[in-house]
């Protein structure tokens, strides 16, 4: 079965030093891999990387294009724009499917007409992450998705995230939450932790680290 991600020798800098080094996996259709680590050991990076957002230092990272629908700390959402519009605007944006099954899947339905702006740190959660869900991207690269939202809403999160596998999708994220995901493997990146004392030969010059 062919890849979805293919990741070789990985080398990953933040604030110009190496964070990871030598990190390697492969995700397939179905699979989901949870990256696990203390704070600051580089997984956002990691991340951002296979995000195409951040270049790495070294490695190689190998996804056909228009695979990847990357969710990040930001919810990336327009403040004057309803639930609804919000989620037509990004369907329209990556020529998604359309949006009930979005607004179904994340208990959204009730606040399709309220204004971005007017919800709550968990609405506004449920609302990002649902975006996941109009892009039609195979892979999903989650940075702590499950912030802000109470124990409902990870278990609706979870649902989905078990939906897109079942679709033959695939999920890389990084969360200390259990999902509850029998498919789900987990990387620890401690052991591929880089030496902090070592300077980042590679990395681009004046480089802005500063979401890393």
């Amino acid at each position: 079965m062919t890849a979805l991600l293919s990741v070789t020798d990985l080398a990953v800098a933040r604030g110009g030093r190496r964070a990871v080094e030598g990190v390697s996996f492969e995700l397939h259709p179905a699979q989901a891999l949870i990256l696990r680590g203390p704070n600051g050991i580089g997984k956002t990076t990691l991340l951002r990387c296979v995000a195409g957002l951040q270049p790495p230092v070294e490695g190689r990272i190998d996804a056909a294009p228009d695979t990847v629908a990357y969710a990040a700390h930001a919810d990336g959402l327009k403040g004057a724009l309803t639930v609804a519009e919000n989620l037509r605007f990004w369907s329209s944006t990556f020529a998604g499917p359309g949006i009930d099954a979005a607004l179904e899947t994340m208990n959204l339905r009730d606040l399709a007409d309220r204004p971005a702006a007017l919800l709550s740190a968990g609405q506004k959660r449920r609302l990002g992450l649902a975006r996941l869900l109009v892009t039609g991207r195979p892979l999903w690269v989650l940075d702590e998705p499950t912030v802000s939202l109470d124990a409902a809403s990870v278990a609706l999160f979870a649902e989905a995230v078990r939906a897109h596998l079942g679709a033959g999708g695939a999920a890389l994220m990084a969360t200390h939450i259990d999902l509850g995901l029998p498919e789900a493997s987990i990387l620890d990146l401690t052991p591929f932790r880089a030496d902090p004392t070592r300077a980042t030969r590679g990395a681009p010059a004046g480089f802005d680290e500063a979401f890393a």
